[in-house]
């Protein structure tokens, strides 16, 4: 299983194409193929998932019961977006028009690697998104996520 981590900043051509990282790359498992999907992110962002790491979203996104309304609604929306592509030989990514637009992504790209997947901001947004993070507010989160408490427990 790869480990993406580090965050890397690359131009983006008038074609909408971006270098992959480098040290990303050397993460990739090889069953992945040079494969990604790529799609909107939760946040102002995207989310490229190498083809190995995508297989098992989809079998998880599988299992959400599609007779309840917010399990179409989460399945639609999650998917809707998602483009498959392939690194380039001089391994770049094309990014679509319509999730550059959805990023904010023009001249730059920051790729942040995030365990299992990537996650590809514009600078603005993600200096948005760092600046409305305060420390202590991470710091609370991180507690939070990585202790064996829920809320609320003492």
């Amino acid at each position: 299983m790869p480990s993406f981590k580090g965050e890397f900043e690359h131009s983006v051509d008038k074609k909408g194409r971006v270098a992959f990282p480098a040290k990303l790359r050397k993460s990739l498992n090889p069953g992945a193929n040079e494969q990604f999907t790529i799609l909107r992110g939760i946040e102002d962002c995207l989310y490229l998932y190498p083809w190995d790491e995508w297989e098992q979203v989809e079998e998880k996104l599988s299992q959400i019961n599609s007779f309840s309304k917010q399990g179409r609604t989460v399945r639609r929306n999650f998917l809707r977006h998602a483009e498959e592509l392939t690194l380039d030989k001089q391994n770049r990514i094309p990014i679509p028009s319509k999730l550059k637009s959805y990023a904010g992504i023009d001249g730059t790209a920051i790729f942040i690697g995030n365990g299992e997947m990537i996650e590809i901001w514009s600078p603005e947004n993600l200096a948005e998104a760092d600046s409305s993070l305060s420390a202590d507010d991470y710091e609370d989160m991180f507690e939070q996520v990585m202790s064996d408490k829920t809320v609320g427990e003492d």
